[in-house]
């Protein structure tokens, strides 16, 4: 079997629609989606400094990695077909990542517990350096009363109004975040056009009219990760504060009143992420009834730069 690895900038509607068949075989032959969700932002959008590259057999596309470069660090992802895995085909377009990347440091997500991702990491110099865990709850479980602070307003979101004190907040809360702490305009705006985005669920924590804190939910069609195939899933997608309001018991007021709104809308199960070693974050989810149940690894190259 004879691959092929090409570089393109831009997907063409064919090779747009080549790609995205390819990650729905992958989703559902192995229970969780390739990419990311600012992966398949940049797959859909004109995403600057990304490469797309094509892993093609007998012309057909049986493999996809993407390659986006920020601060002087690269990122990727990488997914075959599940009929045309063990044939290196992955091993083709890791090699291609890391030429691609020109010596920089590279970071790759596996999303799930594939042994097949961890022996391509293995075998081409990579090691894990980074476990974001997803953890789930039942909804129908009893909520602890955590009462909303003194002085403060919960309210939900005002698109355009609300854009400006969000980031804010949103960088603060994640100033040593890698990926969340980034986020501008674009990265809102993105968000806020997507199909899944309900104002409704968006909280935001005013104190005297300043905006402190937020909690915005998110709400899964099926297929869902690990859930039954015709089953929804609400998620705690992002939950920050202002550090100089985080006394108080301001964030579990705000993730119970999300909590409660999912249950609301008849959602029967809730997911968030994690990282691995947030230690208080992990403690306070647990005592909410959430459990472990799987994770992602972000394997990690050094670039051959470090390396000469």
């Amino acid at each position: 079997m004879t691959v092929s690895v090409r570089q393109v900038e831009h997907l063409s509607p064919d090779e747009y629609a080549d790609v995205v068949a390819l990650i729905d075989a992958a989703a559902s032959a192995d229970g969780v989606r390739p990419l990311d969700e600012q992966a398949t932002i940049d797959l859909r959008g004109d995403a600057p400094d990304t490469t797309h590259l094509l892993g093609s057999v007998d012309d057909t596309v049986v493999g996809y990695a993407r390659l986006h470069r920020s601060d002087g660090t690269a990122g990727g992802d990488v997914v075959v077909h599940p009929t045309h895995r063990r044939h290196g085909i992955g091993r083709a377009l890791v090699d291609e990542l890391l030429a691609a990347a020109a010596g920089q440091a590279l970071a790759v997500w596996a999303h799930g517990p594939h042994p097949d991702a961890a022996k391509i990491a293995a075998d081409t110099g990579f090691e894990a350096a980074r476990e974001l865990w997803r953890m789930r709850r039942d909804l129908a479980l009893p909520f602890p009363d955590f009462p909303v602070p003194e002085g403060i307003t919960i309210r939900t979101f005002r698109p355009g109004e609300d854009d400006e004190a969000f980031l804010a907040v949103n960088a603060k809360a994640f100033a040593e975040h890698p990926e969340q702490g980034r986020w501008r305009q674009p990265e809102l705006d993105a968000r806020l056009a997507e199909p899944w985005f309900d104002p409704a669920g968006f909280f935001v924590a005013d104190r005297d009219g300043q905006f402190v804190g937020y909690h915005w939910t998110k709400v899964h069609e099926p297929p869902v990760r690990g859930e039954a195939p015709d089953a929804r899933a609400g998620e705690v997608y992002v939950l920050g504060l202002d550090p100089a309001a985080q006394a108080g018991g301001l964030g579990k007021a705000l993730l119970v009143a999300g909590l409660r709104s999912l249950r609301d809308r008849g959602l029967p199960v809730v997911m968030l992420y994690a990282e691995s070693d947030n230690d208080k974050a992990i403690k306070l989810y647990e005592k909410l009834g959430f459990d472990h149940v799987d994770t992602d690894v972000r394997y990690r190259h050094p670039g051959t730069a470090s390396l000469s």
